[in-house]
């Protein structure tokens, strides 16, 4: 996937759409001015509407060359207010656009993969209000490193409600969307076929019977009693940070008997995979993983796929190591998604540019520099 130039002058465009939620009456700062602080800040590390303003007083010069800033630089109430009022879903359908206008998509790819999955904020509960740590369940693209959309939740068991709603903010058809067990519902499965994507979601005990079917399938097959199951394998052996690990991966057509089959029609093939791991001090230790699929994979992209999925939980570990997020204490739900979604974007953005660095380390160039943060945010280099 190419990337085209985005000014960082045509930013605030992109949320031209939105309503300005905010009284009309003593309006002393521009809307597209306080959202674009807002963006530039968190890229820059700001983990609240405190720190985006102190930033955007350092960076005041900067800014003017692009900002309207009538009255100088809003307060931290003005922002924080701002963030509290605003919608997240017409938020992020912005971000979707500033996105898409940049990443150019090459004709005669493959499917998307899309990635789902869920991360709670610890630290976000309210025990005055008898609330809970806010969940999110969000989606990202995770071969290109997008974050596609999140839905926030006050239970981590709401995913499976929480789930469909993501599902349909989101551009389904040629999907290959990848979900753990807490997704594997008859409705997600079937809302996923109805858009025009694929799934290969991971099976566990929370659906019994279709866990029973599947491992029964495989149990027949190694035993002989299936030769003639159309199937494909596919195998890795990758050496890192003291230890191998054997990746075995086998997926299958299902048959017309399929026992699963009156319950679960959109299921068209199984999956297994494997992963034998050899720790530096010679023990061994074994995973298995079952799933099901709408569509027969070549063994290879049902291996890209398993994988793949780990990329959104690499993006939740990068949220809490870099920015912080599992000890924010940000209570107000709303605030709290808004500045969740700044932080996957920023982490989108960061992630695209090509700079041999970590993302902590380009967060703090962003910073220091503001020639590097004007490369991050209109993505050049790609």
């Amino acid at each position: 996937m190419a990337t085209k130039r985005v000014a960082v002058e045509s930013i605030g465009s992109y949320f031209e759409s939105l309503t300005d939620p905010r009284d009309t009456r003593n309006r002393r700062h521009q809307f597209l001015d306080i959202v674009v602080l807002a963006v530039c800040g968190v890229v820059c590390g700001c983990d609240g509407p405190t720190a985006i303003r102190r930033w955007a007083v350092a960076r005041a010069e900067w800014l003017r060359g692009f900002l309207a800033l009538p009255n100088g630089i809003p307060s931290r109430d003005c922002i924080r207010n701002l963030l509290m009022a605003l919608q997240p879903e017409a938020f992020q359908r912005c971000f979707r656009q500033w996105i898409a206008a940049a990443l150019v998509t090459e004709e005669g790819t493959g499917a998307r993969r899309v990635a789902i999955d869920g991360k709670t904020r610890r630290r976000s509960h309210d025990a005055a209000h008898g609330l809970g740590p806010l969940h999110i369940v969000s989606a990202g693209a995770t071969e290109h490193g997008v974050a596609l959309g999140q839905v926030a939740t006050e239970e981590k068991s709401n995913e499976i409600t929480a789930i469909p709603v993501l599902l349909g903010q989101l551009e389904l058809k040629k999907a290959r969307v990848t979900i753990d067990a807490m997704g594997c519902q008859k409705d997600i499965a079937r809302d996923i076929v109805a858009g025009g994507g694929d799934f290969v979601i991971a099976v566990k005990d929370n659906q019994p019977k279709l866990a029973a079917a599947i491992m029964g399938l495989v149990e027949k097959h190694l035993g002989g009693e299936l030769q003639a199951l159309r199937h494909r394998n596919h195998q890795t052996d990758t050496h890192g940070h003291g230890r191998r690990d054997e990746r075995f991966y086998w997926v299958a057509q299902v048959p017309p008997d399929f026992a699963a089959k009156g319950e679960w029609p959109w299921i068209k093939a199984i999956g297994t995979a494997v992963r034998i791991t050899t720790h530096p001090d010679g023990t061994q230790t074994d995973e298995v993983r079952y799933y099901m699929l709408s569509r027969l994979l070549s063994g290879t992209r049902f291996g890209q796929a398993v994988r793949g999925h780990w990329g959104i939980e690499a993006m939740h570990r990068v949220l809490d190591v870099t920015f912080g997020e599992d000890q924010t204490r940000t209570r107000q739900r709303i605030l709290a998604n808004n500045l969740s979604w700044l932080r996957r974007f920023a982490t989108t953005l960061l992630k695209r540019h090509p700079e041999k660095d970590r993302i902590r380390g380009k967060m703090i160039r962003c910073l220091m520099d503001t020639a590097f943060l004007d490369e991050v945010l209109t993505l050049q280099g790609n």
